[in-house]
């Protein structure tokens, strides 16, 4: 058994499911796919510990946002630990690490926002064609886009018009917030 358990790709394979339903949603991946998959000739009985120590590894790391130090002592201690992995699965372990800890901690960083981001930002200059008043027409506008959402959602957008006035205050505004932070950034 404990053989069966020590291939580096049915373990690679199996931390990227693990990956998949824990940490980007992927709920399709079950346990009885990830045994019938990779590990067919394990029983479910041997199958079923395997996993969750695995499953807690992961979980360990992710959580924690191991460095490559921390990820080091932390599988060298798994290695000492009675029931612990073995070295070639430290080996596996380290190497899934090293190639998924950016789109998992991305995962989790957005797994973890409440409320929607600014996603996109887009603006232009544009000539009035429509007014109320004649003497609009042609007059600049500027149309001022904004993309709101969470990543794997659909997004909303807020389309701004503003006039050359509004353009000011706006810039008056934006100095007004610049010297304020400039202020407060200045050695007391």
């Amino acid at each position: 058994m404990a053989g069966e358990l020590e291939g580096g790709k049915s373990l690679s394979g199996l931390l990227s499911g693990l990956a998949q339903d824990a940490f980007h949603g992927h709920r399709g991946i079950t346990e009885e796919l990830l045994r019938s998959q990779l590990y067919p000739e394990v029983p479910p009985e041997e199958f079923c510990p395997f996993l969750a120590k695995m499953r807690g590894i992961l979980k360990s790391i992710a959580s924690a946002d191991m460095d490559f130090n921390q990820l080091e002592a932390f599988l060298t201690a798994q290695t000492k630990k009675q029931g612990g992995i073995t070295s070639d699965q430290a080996a596996v372990i380290s190497k899934f690490w090293k190639s998924h800890k950016i789109k998992i901690r991305e995962s989790l960083m957005n797994q973890s926002r409440w409320d929607n981001g600014l996603q996109g930002l887009s603006w232009r200059v544009d000539g009035k064609s429509q007014s109320r008043h004649s003497s609009q027409i042609y007059t600049p506008v500027a149309i001022v886009e904004l993309e709101f959402g969470k990543s794997g959602q659909e997004s909303e957008f807020l389309c701004l018009e503003f006039d050359e006035v509004k353009v000011n205050q706006i810039l008056k505004k934006l100095s007004e917030v610049e010297e304020t932070i400039s202020t407060l950034m200045q050695p007391a």
